[in-house]
């Protein structure tokens, strides 16, 4: 969340109700994105080699625990990349050798740029629309790899079905790969200039509870004035679900690593260094900004 125009409260909303509110909004999203730099589009579909910094810092995560390693981690491997977006990152997992690819992912706006990337880049990558715990009936195939970051599990509400559509997904032996905003970076509030201080809750809702505000912005440039779908709801989840609903699902934990970089800047306080933004010192040293998890179906 950055920068709402009215304050995050807590409310009772219908599941269906809040997810068709967020795909809106992600549609309009995803036209802003699609014309931003940030993104550059253009650039991704044009350099065969070009990897997406998320990529990147993924891989740095991931590549021990996979069965190859150098340039080509992922050759040979079917790969699934839930809440694909715009399908720059999903572009950049078929670069690194990737034997197939599909990316699902809510909005139908995302999936049309992502679609078009890939016929652009020359790369075949199936997409299908889905909210992400229908993906595995919507799919309807197992991978050796499933990925997700970053910044996508706020948008869920139930992980115990998220993490069985993980496991629904995986063949024998596969990975799972996730990587996102700490939840204790969540709970810090997003509207204070120059300080860092507890805002929102880190526990979990009750049931049919959602956190909600207005927004009518996004974490690139471009025309703002595009996003006419103002309403959000997000879903604060804690470390122990997380890796609890993994583990209730049946994955095995491999690794769970903390970090203290993000691609974008999550408190007004972050500051870019390199590819990503982290917290000057002395929060650097105090809090976790981004973490990671690396669970293998046996």
């Amino acid at each position: 969340m950055s920068q709402p125009l009215d304050p995050v409260t807590e409310t009772s909303v219908e599941t269906a109700e809040a997810y068709a509110a967020n795909r809106a909004n992600w549609d309009d999203r995803a036209r802003v994105h699609a014309d931003s730099g940030d993104y550059d589009l253009a650039g991704m579909a044009r350099d065969p080699a070009r990897v997406s910094t998320v990529v990147r810092e993924d891989l740095a995560i991931l590549a021990p625990h996979l069965p190859r390693a150098g340039a080509q981690p992922l050759a040979g491997l079917e790969v699934c990349h839930l809440q694909c977006h715009i399908g720059t990152d999903t572009l950049s997992l078929a670069r690194l050798g990737a034997r197939g690819v599909t990316g699902v992912d809510l909005s139908p706006a995302s999936l049309e740029i992502a679609r078009d990337l890939a016929a652009r880049a020359g790369t075949d990558i199936r997409y299908v629309e889905a909210e992400v715990t229908g993906a595995a009936a919507a799919v309807g195939q197992t991978f050796d790899h499933v990925h997700t970051s970053i910044g996508t599990i706020c948008w869920l509400e139930d992980l115990t079905a998220w993490a069985r559509t993980i496991a629904a997904l995986l063949r024998p032996g596969g990975t799972f790969f996730l990587r996102d905003r700490h939840p204790v970076l969540a709970a810090f509030d997003d509207t204070v200039a120059g300080d860092v201080r507890l805002g929102y809750r880190y526990w979990s809702l009750p049931p049919g509870q959602a956190q909600t505000y207005d927004e009518a912005s996004t974490y690139t440039g471009g025309d703002h004035t595009r996003i006419r779908a103002t309403r959000n709801y997000e879903w604060p989840h804690p470390v122990s679900e997380v890796l609890q609903a993994l583990l209730d699902a049946g994955l095995r934990l491999v690794a769970v690593g903390e970090h203290d970089t993000l691609p974008w800047p999550a408190l007004p306080v972050m500051e870019l260094e390199g590819d990503g933004y982290v917290l000057p010192a002395p929060w650097r040293q105090q809090l976790p900004v981004a973490f990671s998890v690396v669970a293998r179906r046996d």
